[in-house]
């Protein structure tokens, strides 16, 4: 799951200069995006397996441990990328924010080939702090480089989102082949498996330096655009912002290894950003009080959506590894990190089709609301569990196997639950907010993603309890769990969404 987010600020003009008709730094961005992109999904599809070979001798009863390492990294990814927009917001520029870190990112790359728990965990809470100064901000930079009507606003995110999932696609792929090459599903010995992981490391961490590198010196061609805020263009102005990040890292560090803690934090983190919400509308009179109340309700669908899309990384990928037949029509076996590629394809094949329905029925004036769309997502995603449900209850072989085709059916349709999601709920957020704090409203929207990936990780950890780790039984029972939930919420959803677009005033 990618997405780009951009913030509307006070246009200033890129210097001059297109390539097939948009601001030629959009480039430079979409190449920058595609190397950090592959960055964190070569991290993103071998954690889970990294942790089980590596710290419990590649046994089936560190796999719950490792859903959890996996849920509080993204977790904390998706939490912290708030406090990074908000210090390229007032501090950095965003410049300076994203070469920050893409510094902390490979510092922690480089703390990730370390042999020790504590040289992992220093290593995540880099990428994590790192992540959150670089993500969010180049999104930004993206829209910075159209003044506000410019009809090719959209066609340039649409360009910079293929960049996203251009890296997203092509990282398992190559550091899947890397991995299997040094050792990883070739040799079962836990020490040689991950040995071979560790070559994703750096692999990734080349692929950080490399972004580094074309941003540093491409940035020249932006201009004042993302330079820092009036009054803090000396570099003395930036030290606060880097002491912050440096002392956010330990704050990680501790957060990764105390799930419970975790769950608090970002729920209290939620419950104070709604807070702020609720507290801001109801100065503005009931209409954006209303509009706050159908944001809410919606926030609260989101988290359970991305509960169960996010079992890609954890219990989907012990799937692949131990329950899915991966030999294809006898011709050649199908590696476990390429079904981390599914999603990124399936999206940019998809993603043009989805468009031309909602235009088809706009037309014709039967385009569904924004809720009926999240209820069309949350449906979707539950047809990719049938399908493992009845795989894992009647396609089930001698092996305890299940066909190869049920999975990455199950990762098409919530493709297609993503993209009737994610793009909408962000400009739900922009259009529904009040008007003082749209910036909050987006951090709550991204905290109610972080929160579904917390709980994503809460399930899987039960699917993989035990010596076992995750079986045919417990996965039928987890994924038949998944389906019913998904299904009750599209159906609820869909039955109260006038309900919910009473509370939206009109917003489409």
């Amino acid at each position: 799951m990618s997405s780009a987010v951009s913030r509307d600020d006070a246009f200033v003009a890129p210097p001059a200069g297109d390539i097939l008709g948009h601001p030629k730094q959009l480039w430079m961005l979409f190449a920058t995006e595609f190397w950090e992109r592959f960055c964190f999904y070569s991290l993103r599809w071998m954690l889970v397996f990294y942790v089980v070979a590596k710290f419990y001798d590649g046994t089936a009863s560190g796999e719950s441990p490792a859903n959890s390492v996996y849920g509080a990294f993204t977790a904390l990814i998706y939490a912290l990328s708030i406090f990074g927009g908000l210090a390229a917001d007032r501090i950095l520029g965003y410049q300076r924010a994203i070469l920050i870190g893409a510094v902390f990112i490979i510092i922690g790359f480089v703390a990730l080939t370390g042999d020790s728990l504590v040289s992992f965990y220093s290593g995540l809470s880099f990428v994590i702090v790192g992540n959150s100064l670089f993500k969010p901000n180049i999104s930004t930079m993206v829209g910075q480089l159209y003044p506000q009507g410019d009809v090719r606003r959209d066609r340039g995110f649409t360009i910079f989102y293929m960049g996203i999932n251009a890296g997203a696609f092509v990282a398992p792929i190559i550091t899947g082949w890397i991995a299997a090459q040094n050792g990883y599903l070739k040799i079962n010995a836990a020490t040689l498996q991950s040995s071979g992981l560790r070559t994703v490391f750096i692999a990734a961490g080349i692929g950080m330096v490399v972004s580094l590198i074309w941003f540093w010196f491409g940035r020249k061609s932006l201009g004042h655009v993302g330079r820092p805020p009036k009054g803090k263009e000396s570099l003395a102005s930036a030290i606060p912002a880097v002491i912050g990040a440096i002392v956010a890292v330990p704050l990680m560090y501790l957060m990764l290894g105390k799930g419970d803690w975790l769950n608090y934090i970002l729920v209290g983190m939620f419950v104070i950003c709604l807070s702020i919400l609720i507290y801001e509308a109801m100065k503005d009179g009931p209409v954006q009080r209303d509009k706050v109340i159908a944001l809410v309700i919606l926030f609260v669908f989101n988290i359970l959506f991305w509960m169960f899309f996010e079992q890609a990384g954890s219990s989907f990928s012990f799937l692949a590894e131990k329950i899915v037949d991966r030999n294809v029509m006898g011709v050649f076996e199908f590696q476990v990190a390429w079904f981390q590629s599914v999603n990124p394809a399936a999206i940019v094949i998809l993603a043009p089709i989805i468009t031309a329905i909602w235009a088809f029925t706009s037309k014709r004036n039967f385009e569904p609301s924004i809720p009926r769309k999240f209820a069309l997502g949350l449906l979707a995603n539950a047809i990719g569990f049938l399908i493992l449900m009845y795989a894992l209850q009647y396609l089930v072989d001698d092996r305890s196997m299940i066909p190869f085709w049920t999975l990455t059916a199950c990762y098409v349709f919530q493709t297609i639950g993503e993209l009737a999601i994610s793009p909408i709920g962000l400009s739900m957020v922009t259009k529904l907010a009040p008007a003082r704090i749209v910036g909050a409203t987006m951090g709550a929207w991204f905290l109610s993603i972080s929160l579904g990936y917390k709980a994503a990780a809460e399930l899987a950890e039960k699917m993989s309890a035990g010596d076992d780790g995750l079986t045919v039984a417990s996965s039928l029972s987890g994924f038949t769990f998944s389906f019913y939930l998904l299904l009750g919420s599209g159906i609820l959803l869909f039955l109260i969404a006038p309900l919910v677009n009473k509370l939206m005033h009109g917003v489409k």
